[in-house]
């Protein structure tokens, strides 16, 4: 039996379905685009190390950059986030909602082995090498927003739609045949409600009383129907997400007569991702029974993986140096566990129908004041490839006075693709077909670039940077939704001891829809900021 996770879609491009199934393309975005991480050196230049060198930031970047150390290396490196957003329905007046969303988190943390010849040792052309083994964290998933809307009676197309049309519940609307209306009555009976299979949130609203089931004049069960909010009705949702992508690398880098520079990195991914999310709709009309009712609902997705990667760097002179490197695909496993609880607040003042079991403007006993009805958990278990990566860069020393550096990256999210897992006990057969073809359609290639650059005063270092991650959207023209990395980053240098600090300023958006109803529903606009701060301190020996 299929044990698919339906979820109240937080579609990252408006149109998706209002019900898709948790495992689609949002999440194939998810763990495929990722930021740069590492030390507080690799953060202070905007990520821009692809061919700077002898950085620990280089194990998940480019190991060729290994070969350039001098010394071994050990460092730590914690750090804030700090997060902010304005969330509002787009096309609306009213005021955004803000919501901050704080973490702290460890950026960095390694070991780098370092093996030299002494200068006056010819007796082979590989002058030297390292090898580094350590943790990065390369995706952040701390975020919160809140959006509070009115949904008013308005004409789409020259038709007039009402408040009820637009709301959540009228999506709940809908026809089915006979031995599903059998099945959702009986998860009604026992309390046991699954959101497993095709039911999704059916079987929960039916027993909190949101929809009912209506027959024919033949006495045939034919259709559900929403229970009755009247406008204006009130509208709000609060999203918090954390979490993270992190990776434990293993890497080594040669240097080849101090000119090319060779390295080859694996790394064992870990992810963790938890989001609750509350939707809520209200009315004051004294009409309907229902006041209002909030859909809560929880996600935890834990997966792990593996890649590897190539890179090179070559001094073309005493000054350039130019790096390339690849990363293979990511193969990953994950394991996801959903919840959702209705929770509804109905009163004995009404005149609409709330159960086919009671008269017009009467209602059961038992549902009277606040109820919570509660679906069990459900776990399904399925893999991810997420895309191949190249990245190619430049950079300039300035003697000792510092040097100036540029990276290229190219993603093709569309590559991403979602598979079963049926060995897993709460995996399936299920083909994601139309998921990937939707993968294929929604992303695009995309391509990102990096900038930095350091100064050197004496022991002292001054860093700046600034990378924009492209919009992998292929319908947003507009490039709304690239990411913007602005940073910068201090450094002290004394004896066998270092300290870095940085700081990045991060710009995003997102657009997506709580559910979608034939174009009627709200498209909310969310508007992100975060600022984090690393420092990393080591030593070299």
């Amino acid at each position: 039996m299929k044990k698919r996770i339906l979820w109240l879609s937080l579609a990252l491009v408006a149109g998706q379905a209002g019900h898709a199934f948790a495992q689609g393309p949002s999440d194939a975005l998810r763990y495929s685009r990722l930021q740069f991480g590492g030390t507080a050196r690799t953060q202070g230049i905007g990520g821009a190390n692809v061919a700077v060198g002898a950085d620990f930031g280089n194990l998940t970047s480019n190991p060729a950059g290994l070969g350039l150390y001098q010394k071994s290396e050990l460092h730590i490196t914690p750090g804030i986030g700090i997060g902010s957003s304005d969330a509002r329905p787009d096309g609306s007046s009213a005021a955004a909602v803000s919501e901050d969303k704080n973490s702290f988190h460890i950026a960095s943390t390694g070991l780098v082995l370092t093996n030299r010849r002494p200068d006056g040792d010819l007796s082979t052309n590989w002058r030297g090498g390292s090898f580094a083994l350590g943790f990065t964290r390369v995706a952040d998933f701390n975020t919160a927003s809140r959006y509070s809307t009115t949904l008013n009676d308005r004409s789409v197309n020259g038709r007039n739609y009402t408040s009820a049309d637009q709301s959540y519940l009228a999506s709940l609307r809908g026809e089915a045949g006979q031995s599903y209306f059998d099945e959702i009555r009986r998860q009604a009976r026992s309390g046991d409600y699954s959101t497993t299979g095709s039911y999704g949130l059916d079987p929960l609203a039916y027993g909190a009383y949101l929809t009912r089931i209506v027959k024919t004049r033949g006495g045939v069960d034919s259709a559900f129907a929403s229970t009755a909010l009247r406008g204006p009705i009130g509208q709000s949702e609060y999203i918090t997400t954390r979490g993270s992508v992190s990776q434990f690398d293993l890497g080594c880098g040669a240097s080849y007569r101090d000119r090319l520079y060779l390295g080859i990195g694996v790394g064992i991914v870990s992810s963790n991702y938890h989001q609750t999310k509350d939707f809520t709709e209200s009315d004051n009309s004294t009409a309907t029974h229902l006041n209002n009712y909030t859909l809560h609902e929880t996600r935890d997705v834990k997966g792990s993986g593996f890649n590897a990667r190539l890179g090179a760097i070559f001094r073309a002179t005493d000054a350039l140096r130019i790096g390339a490197s690849v990363q293979t695909p990511t193969f990953m496993r994950f394991t996801d566990t959903y919840n959702a609880q209705f929770t509804t607040d109905f009163s004995t003042q009404g005149t609409d129908v709330v159960s086919t079991s009671v008269p017009a403007g009467s209602i059961p006993s038992d549902i009277v004041g606040v109820t919570s009805v509660d679906a069990l958990p459900n776990d399904y278990a399925y893999s991810m490839t997420t895309p191949f990566r190249a990245n190619g860069g430049v950079a300039y020393t300035l003697g000792k006075h510092g040097f100036l550096t540029g990276d290229v990256e190219y993603v093709g999210y569309g590559q991403a693709r979602l598979r079963n897992d049926p060995q897993n006990a709460n995996g399936d057969n299920y083909a994601f077909t139309q998921e990937n073809n939707d993968i294929q359609t929604l992303y695009k290639n995309t391509v990102n670039l990096r900038f930095g650059a350091e100064g050197r005063f004496d022991v002292f270092r001054v860093r700046l940077g600034y990378a924009r991650y492209g919009d992998p959207y292929t319908a947003d023209a507009s490039n709304e939704r690239a990411q913007n990395f602005y940073t910068a980053g201090l450094g002290l240098r004394e004896g066998n001891f270092f300290i870095d600090a940085a700081g990045v300023y991060t710009t995003f958006n997102q657009i997506y829809t709580p559910y979608t109803l034939a174009g009627l529903q709200p498209t909310i606009k969310v508007n992100n900021t975060r600022f984090t701060t690393s420092v990393t301190a080591g030593i070299t020996f």
